[in-house]
């Protein structure tokens, strides 16, 4: 089957990319399943300390995301015409979800609320991450989720002739199978609160920081892209607080 990337679609006569419509239906899936845990849950959060976690999150996951995005090609930034657009319109989930958590937690501290609230947005925030990656994968090299070219039976043409790694569709897969294993987890295993969150950051991370080698990288610090910096920080970071898990 050929694809013809970037994929798009004809709405009221105009042609629009897939991606940003795939990411906003992801978006509203992920909180209409969290809406619905969230009511077979019983949580201690009010609606009112739940809104201030979202908001949180929401700011942090904003500003992470292009702050990430942006230092992946430094010199893309000194070079733009418009620096605050390149700003804005660069994005990563990395950068997203490394500040949708310093997010969480500072509101968490605002608010003096200290039980966990990540177990319960683990299953959303996966299937909002596969969708996702759908229109990441169906923009083809259109957007910086492509692979470096390989000679391997994986090798995809994404849209510029040239064979490469469709590492969209390697994420797929991996997140795909990071639920399956969460979910045997969660069915047949007593955790503390936080644990299954904790495993799904320590998981992607490592997973993410590993994908960076097969993808075209502008390399910021001991041959690093700044998704890989950020990868290594949040990895300690988990391995510290799984440990502490352990140890109580």
């Amino acid at each position: 089957m050929i694809i013809d990337f970037p994929v798009s679609i004809e709405i009221f006569g105009h042609s629009v990319l897939i991606h940003p419509i795939l990411e906003s239906v992801g978006i509203f899936i992920a909180m209409r399943y969290y809406a619905f845990l969230r009511k077979r849950n019983k949580s201690s959060l009010s609606i009112t300390q739940s809104f201030s976690i979202i908001i949180g999150a929401l700011i942090g996951a904003l500003l992470g995301s292009k702050i990430i995005g942006t230092l992946e090609n430094p010199q893309a930034l000194l070079d733009a015409k418009n620096p605050f657009l390149f700003f804005w319109t660069s994005n990563t989930i990395i950068g997203g979800l490394t500040f949708g958590l310093i997010g969480v937690e500072l509101t968490k501290k605002i608010i003096r609320y200290k039980e966990s609230t990540g177990d319960l947005i683990t299953f959303p925030l996966i299937l909002a991450m596969i969708i996702g990656r759908i229109g990441c994968f169906l923009t083809g090299i259109y957007e910086q989720t492509y692979g470096i070219e390989t000679t391997s039976i994986f090798g995809m043409d994404l849209g510029d002739g040239l064979l490469r790694h469709p590492v969209a569709l390697y994420e797929i897969v991996y997140l795909i199978l990071l639920w399956i294993v969460l979910k045997i987890v969660q069915k047949k295993y007593i955790y503390p609160s936080g644990y299954l969150f904790q495993i799904f950051m320590l998981a992607y991370f490592v997973f993410r920081f590993c994908l960076d080698f097969i993808k075209p990288i502008h390399p910021i610090f001991l041959g690093l892209s700044s998704i890989q910096i950020t990868c290594v920080g949040v990895i300690f970071y988990y391995i510290f607080k799984l440990s502490q898990l352990k140890s109580n």
